[in-house]
């Protein structure tokens, strides 16, 4: 699971549950749509990944979850809120998503994709960092909630 990033795994599921909506009109069970809640809420998760996006890329470190090490621990910008805003932002896109579109398999997705980031991503990142930065990382964890 760790050669796709998350976001790669939100996108299969996303095509799953689009797949499953497809063949099982879901909304003539019950409409579960909020059409301006799931509008904010794809706007304010692609804003938190692109500002710890874009910090990592002034700050000159690894964009890949999977890299062997990375140049920096970042805590400045949203890293001070979490310790996994591109996560969190990723989760919060697809409840918006699903709130768009509001079939009941695209609940699913952000409960699919915490689950991959927060048993599978996230444990290998956070070992890798805690070898490579020790103290400064372990400090770090006790300060900042890995997600909210």
């Amino acid at each position: 699971m760790l050669k796709l990033p998350p976001p790669t795994w939100a996108l299969i599921y996303l095509i799953i549950a689009g797949v499953v909506s497809w063949f099982w009109p879901w909304r003539s069970i019950v409409d579960l749509r909020i059409v301006w809640l799931g509008i904010t809420l794809v706007v304010i998760g692609f804003a938190i990944s692109f500002w710890a996006f874009s910090l990592f890329r002034r700050e000159g470190t690894e964009i890949d979850p999977t890299s062997e090490t990375n140049k920096l621990l970042v805590i400045r910008g949203p890293f001070r809120f979490t310790r996994n805003p591109m996560y969190l932002g990723l989760v919060i896109v697809t409840l918006g998503i699903a709130l768009w579109v509001g079939a009941l398999p695209m609940f699913a997705i952000p409960v699919l994709v915490f689950a991959t980031a927060n048993w599978t991503h996230i444990p290998f990142e956070e070992t890798k960092m805690r070898r490579q930065f020790g103290a400064a990382f372990d400090t770090y964890t006790r300060e900042v909630r890995r997600w909210i």
